[in-house]
């Protein structure tokens, strides 16, 4: 069957008891029948529909013979009867029901939410109905609730059938729009599936009175599909004001992650793209099968999680409603299960809609985990219920994101739910550059590609030591708002590497002023390192070495170049790295005669990659392969024997002793170089860039060892 039909076809005038009608003719012949078995039903529906429903469900009851009586209870007075509040006058209309006689009665409760809601504790009109609704158990109900209002569990309780409606389904827009309405979009052919996506949320009362706006429209000539604009105007209306509407260009916007662009792309994008090409009603079909329902992003913090997720957003064109896992949960008892409801109603309202859960892992943790009153087991069930409760043909996704995985409860990971786990890590140096030119293109600061290549080399590694958080995209848009706050003061657009090392200093620290002696004890430990970094075939090579206080307030650093192959490191590697760390200590003893405080961060450091190489990869000649291996909390070697342990130990002095005999070799052999490039540290204060390359090359000529 074709995507589009004859607007010949759709009828030419519609009343909205015949669009409910049509709509809703399931949900009505479930009330119906269960109403004729004498059972009391709920039904969850948005206000501006109740009365439609009630009248849509009254004409089938009155159809046969024995027709049952319908007592209306609304609050509204008899004529010539003073009124006293609706509340007061709909709990007398339902006394005088349920005591009266119910032989073939249904009491409708046409605002049973209004009478019985509170966010508090119970009304007094709660507490009232509350017997009389139990008073009678041969009384049949029919109550409406509109979803956004909650209603005490034990007046719930006496419904024992419900419905909720939400939406309307695709096959039934055919018999919904007009034909002056289509015509709106397109002068011969109607396209219900170009459509619903962004009506499948409203329901047919809300849906007839947006198209009927459609009627003042001028007719879309012959030729031409106004589509686009006409949905444009529904999309305006159908996004509520806590809604979103990203404008977020995957490709425009976001730098880097190709990979992860591509995988977007491929397995997500495109398919929603194609979908709105294909003619045929099976092809959609066999494209909305294949759609995934949800995705979860993980990585550190500030890696553009959720931009990722507004990116998907714009290029399906859908809202996004984003949501914070904590503020989901509630103390009290089935309000957080609620809060997901309604997170999950408004996104169908609101469709296509991308829903982003912040920070999942706050109540969607591991089972067997939780610390709390247990209500996040609850939450994972309603989100799953949710996940599982989607029409296929409903444009809806659910987008997770967390900087845990491993604690991400392993129900929602399951295929069909959270379909793809897709990592968002921290971004690697042509990531970043990618991600900076787009900065600078934003902020109007057109710096330089070597200034660029200078913010690259300067976010390598951890932007935070003590926490280990590496530099995102978070980071580098600060230095290119820094950088520009910075232009607005002084009025240039000339920037220099000072300038982007200040703006990487978030944190504010008082000047620290060296002493000349204490300034060449921290000269003489970097050019212990950048030394041996030149010196070491195995070890990468520095771009920067400096003797002042940097953004994490060391007092010297060198800066070394990325490996080219960072997932292959090898042992000579890992050892060349253990040399280069114990430079600047052994150059102090070899000089001075004596060692600093300095040393403390490349010791441990040294020992971690150590350690590292008995423990984790093998790389001992005395225990080979045998390797520690973590128990259930986290700890490695738990298990060992205390002969072991003792090996494990010696294994790890054999490293670090050769390394550092290495080091001291190799800076004996070339105490020269070492004087120097101390004096010409001393002397710039900053090595970088030409005059590093230009020392570079004389070691190199002078040749290195090891």
């Amino acid at each position: 069957m074709n995507r589009t039909i004859p607007i010949a076809t759709l009828p030419t005038a519609l009343r909205v008891e015949d669009a409910v009608e049509a709509a809703c003719a399931s949900d009505i012949s479930f009330i119906e029948e269960r109403l004729r078995r004498g059972t009391s039903v709920l039904v969850e529906c948005e206000k501006d529909l109740s009365l439609f429903l009630y009248l849509a469900v009254r004409a089938r009851l009155r159809r046969s013979r024995d027709a049952p009586k319908l007592v209306v209870i609304d609050g509204r007075p008899a004529p010539d009867t003073p009124s006293r509040g609706n509340l007061p006058r709909m709990l007398e209309q339902l006394t005088e029901a349920i005591r009266g006689s119910v032989d073939r009665t249904i009491i409708v409760l046409l605002h049973l939410d209004v009478l019985t809601t509170t966010h508090t504790g119970f009304t007094l009109e709660a507490r009232e109905s509350i017997p009389l609704l139990y008073e009678n158990p041969e009384a049949v109900l029919l109550g409406f609730r509109d979803p956004s209002f909650e209603i005490p569990k034990v007046i719930r309780g006496v419904f024992p059938a419900k419905r909720e409606i939400t939406g309307i389904p695709r096959e039934a827009l055919p018999r919904i729009i007009t034909q002056r309405e289509a015509k709106a979009l397109h002068a011969t052919e109607f396209d219900p599936f170009g459509m619903y996506k962004y009506v499948s949320g409203l329901n047919p009362v809300r849906l007839r009175r947006l198209f009927s706006e459609l009627e003042a429209r001028r007719e879309a000539p012959a030729g031409r599909s106004l589509a686009a604009e006409v949905y444009t105007e529904i999309r305006k209306q159908t996004v509520t004001e806590d809604i979103e509407l990203p404008a977020v260009d995957l490709d425009a916007d976001i730098g880097g992650y190709t990979e992860v662009k591509t995988r977007l792309k491929e397995e997500l994008i495109d398919l929603i793209r194609r979908k709105e090409t294909v003619g045929s009603e099976g092809d959609i079909a066999a494209i909305e099968s294949l759609l995934p329902r949800g995705v979860i992003f993980h990585g550190p913090p500030g890696t553009g999680k959720t931009y990722f997720a507004k990116a998907i957003a714009t290029a399906i064109n859908a809202s996004v409603i984003i949501v914070s896992g904590p503020e989901l949960k509630s103390k009290w008892v089935g309000e957080s299960e609620e809060n997901l409801r309604r997170v999950f109603r408004q996104a169908r309202q609101s469709a296509p809609t991308v829903v982003v859960f912040d920070e999942i892992d706050a109540f969607a943790a591991q089972r067997g985990t939780y610390t709390g009153s247990g209500v996040e087991h609850s939450m994972v069930n309603q989100l799953l219920t949710e996940m599982d409760g989607f029409r296929k043909n409903e444009m809806v996704f659910v987008v997770a994101t967390t900087n845990f995985l491993t604690s991400v409860d392993g129900a929602l990971m399951r295929p069909g739910r959270f379909e793809f786990l897709i990592e968002i890590p921290a971004p690697t140096a042509e990531d970043r550059k990618a991600i900076s030119k787009i900065y600078s293109a934003r902020f109007g600061l057109n710096l330089s590609d070597e200034l660029i290549a200078h913010l690259v080399r300067r976010t390598e590694g951890l932007a935070d030591r003590e926490k280990n958080i590496p530099f995102s995209g978070d980071h580098l848009q600060s230095v290119c708002r820094a950088l520009k706050r910075q232009s607005l003061r002084t009025g240039s657009a000339v920037f220099t590497t000072e300038d982007v090392d200040r703006a990487l200093q978030r944190k504010t620290r008082r000047a620290i002023v060296l002493s000349k002696e204490e300034e060449r004890v921290i000269g003489l430990h970097e050019a212990g390192h950048a030394l041996l970094a030149m010196l070491l075939p195995k070890a990468t090579p520095p771009e920067r070495i400096c003797i002042s206080q940097d953004q994490e307030g060391a007092l010297g650093y060198v800066l070394r170049a990325a490996r080219t192959r960072p997932y292959v490191t090898t042992e000579d590697e890992m050892r060349a790295d253990i040399c280069v760390g114990l430079g600047g200590q052994t150059a102090e003893r070899m000089v001075l005669g004596e060692v600093s405080v300095g040393a403390y961060a490349d010791l441990q450091q040294c020992n971690l990659i150590a350690r590292a190489m008995v423990e984790e990869y093998g790389m001992s000649a005395t225990l080979g392969p045998r390797v520690m291996l973590e128990d259930e909390s986290g700890r490695r070697g738990t298990g060992a024997s205390e002969v072991r342990q003792v090996k494990i130990d010696e294994a790890i002095d054999a490293i670090l002793t050769a390394e550092q005999q290495r080091a001291t070799e190799l800076l004996g052999t070339h105490r020269e170089l070492l004087d120097a490039l101390w004096t010409l540290l001393l002397e710039k204060k900053v090595l970088e860039g030409e005059a590093l390359t230009g020392f570079s090359a004389t070691v190199s000529g002078g040749g290195a060892g090891g």
